[in-house]
């Protein structure tokens, strides 16, 4: 396991679910912390929370359906960072409506879904992988998830599916340079995104949901990682 002290993060949807989770992890690690949420009440607690501890962290607020708020995100988190950001750890997604009509997706949905799920987060690795590649070491972990065979919930896996695939086509680039990019399957929590009926407690994310971040370089990019296989 590497040491990731005073490295700097850039977490999306940090203010619940698996982001509140991770970005405590993270603190805990002894990262500098730059969290997103839509709106800056939403991390407001958790900001107060760590800095209490003597955590270095910030909160930037952006809707991630508007492009223009996530290039707003891009250059503050630079200018927090210093153009620095070590660990990109983009947990932010939207779900669709259930249709019990497995052919009811809509465009409005896809369109939102494959915006916010994966064209965004492509945005953001793009905006900082290259000066990880330069320095010679950073870690990006997108969020993917195991769904599957649920045509009812097609728009969101669809999107997550595109989002697999930037990861997967990218990653022969990074060979050698020191970064590594995975993906992390948290599992089906009872979030605010998995829902009620969710099998598994949120806090069963942790440690599995770290793992991607702490790799030594040899274990490589492309990988999907589990959190429910280090579950306790």
């Amino acid at each position: 396991m590497i040491d990731i002290k005073n490295k700097w993060v850039l977490l999306t949807g940090a203010s619940r679910g698996v982001g509140v989770r991770v970005a405590k992890a993270l603190a805990d690690q002894g990262c500098k912390l730059i969290l997103q949420s839509r709106n800056l009440d939403g991390t407001k607690k958790l900001v107060e929370e760590l800095k209490a501890k003597g955590v270095e962290a910030h909160a930037v607020a952006a809707e991630l359906s508007d492009l223009k708020q996530v290039e707003r995100l891009i250059t503050e988190a630079k200018r927090i960072s210093g153009d620095h950001i070590d660990i990109l750890y983009n947990n932010a997604a939207v779900m669709t409506k259930y249709h019990a009509d497995k052919y009811s997706g809509t465009a409005e949905e896809y369109t939102l879904s494959f915006l916010v799920n994966a064209t965004v987060p492509s945005i953001i690795c793009n905006a900082f992988i290259s000066k990880m590649v330069e320095r010679k070491w950073g870690r990006v972990v997108n969020v993917t998830s195991g769904i599957a065979d649920q045509p009812e919930l097609m728009p969101y896996s669809c999107s997550k599916a595109a989002l697999d695939r930037y990861v997967r086509d990218l990653v022969k680039t990074l060979d050698g340079t020191g970064v590594l990019m995975n993906l992390m399957d948290p599992g089906w929590l009872r979030t605010d995104l998995g829902g009620p009926q969710a099998p598994n407690d949120p806090d069963k994310v942790l440690p599995g949901a770290l793992v991607p971040v702490l790799l030594e370089e040899k274990e490589g990019s492309g990988k999907l990682y589990h959190a429910m296989d280090y579950a306790k």
